[in-house]
């Protein structure tokens, strides 16, 4: 029960969303905010929010070579604000839990690539950009799920290594081989969210919708692509493929194949459709809260300031800059 004169969480809520835009005056800052972030910390300044950017991984690298403040808070994962460290080397990009961390990035590290090139001798390595900096310091180029295949044709030679999630590799493969006639040599990466979207899962949904299309990220299990694709309509790509896939078209109904608050993203940009979402979260994207934002904009200026603060190693930085950037001129 709320105690007399508590503030309720809504008004919580709407409190600590007022205090953080105060403090990004304050204190120079700027928030990029993910897609998988919960729906609060996707509303932007605009909208009464807190976000100055909202977008993919793609997106939200792009946007953060053109922050001008002195502090980027990164509502994301680790990885992601370590590339916005990446890029901006100078300016100083806040965490708000250390602790978000990604199964994909985990799995592979800069020791596992170097074993890879051993082996390979002479292949160009593509990485996914869910990969930590030192495992991006190794290899030759960087890409997302919305420009995986143009970076595909563009790669010489007829093989890649390609890195580190084997399900998007898989689903990417047919579709590289037949326009390129390159093969892929895939690491066994997952995303714990996105291998959970199985074939009976997304049939069973399927069956309950007849008429829906489904919405398949590149990381779900290429089983599962496969099998709901050639039950019926749909897409599978990147999250901004999905969104763009949604706006095109003129079915009204959608099961989505991916992290549970695209759902309200695409609630929020297609009111007038409905979307039938599997609600599989993201303990890592979900570990960022307005709070802990809160938490790290109060920390600038303050020796608390270190514990949400993304260090990267000079030569980390100066080695991983070349794959992200190359990665960029496909943007």
């Amino acid at each position: 029960m709320q105690a007399p004169g508590e503030a309720g969480p809504s008004e919580a809520l709407l409190t600590a969303v007022e205090e953080i835009r105060k403090l990004k005056k304050e204190k120079n800052a700027v928030v990029l905010s993910h897609f998988y972030m919960p729906a609060e910390l996707q509303i932007t300044e605009a909208d009464g929010g807190i976000a100055d950017f909202v977008g993919d991984s793609l997106g939200l690298s792009v946007a953060a070579t053109k922050v001008q403040a002195d502090n980027i808070i990164f509502c994301g994962v680790k990885f992601m604000a370590e590339t916005a460290k990446i890029l901006n080397p100078a300016k100083q990009v806040l965490l708000p839990n250390m602790l978000a961390g990604c199964s994909l990035a985990e799995s592979i590290t800069a020791a596992d690539v170097r074993k890879l090139k051993a082996q390979y001798p002479g292949v160009p390595v593509v990485a996914y950009i869910n990969t930590y900096a030192e495992t991006k310091a190794e290899v030759d180029i960087c890409c997302t799920s919305r420009n995986a295949m143009d970076i595909a044709r563009a790669m010489e030679g007829d093989q890649l290594i390609f890195l580190p999630d084997v399900f998007m590799g898989r689903n990417l493969q047919a579709k590289i081989k037949a326009e390129t006639g390159k093969e892929l040599i895939l690491w066994d990466g997952k995303c714990e969210v996105h291998e959970q979207f199985s074939p009976q899962r997304i049939k069973g949904l399927q069956l309950m919708y007849p008429e829906a299309d489904v919405l398949v990220h590149w990381e779900v299990p290429d089983q599962t692509v496969a099998e709901a694709l050639e039950r019926g309509g749909g897409v599978v790509g990147s999250t901004s493929d999905i969104l763009r896939y949604v706006g095109e078209s003129k079915k009204r109904q959608f099961i989505l194949g991916s992290e549970c608050d695209l759902g309200a993203t695409l609630r929020g940009m297609y009111p007038e459709k409905e979307f039938i979402v599997p609600c599989i979260k993201c303990p890592h994207m979900k570990s960022i809260t307005i709070q802990n934002t809160l938490e790290a904009l109060l920390a600038i200026g303050n020796p608390s300031e270190a514990a949400y603060r993304i260090e990267l190693e000079e030569e980390i930085i100066r080695k991983a800059f070349t794959p992200i950037d190359r990665m960029l001129a496909f943007s």
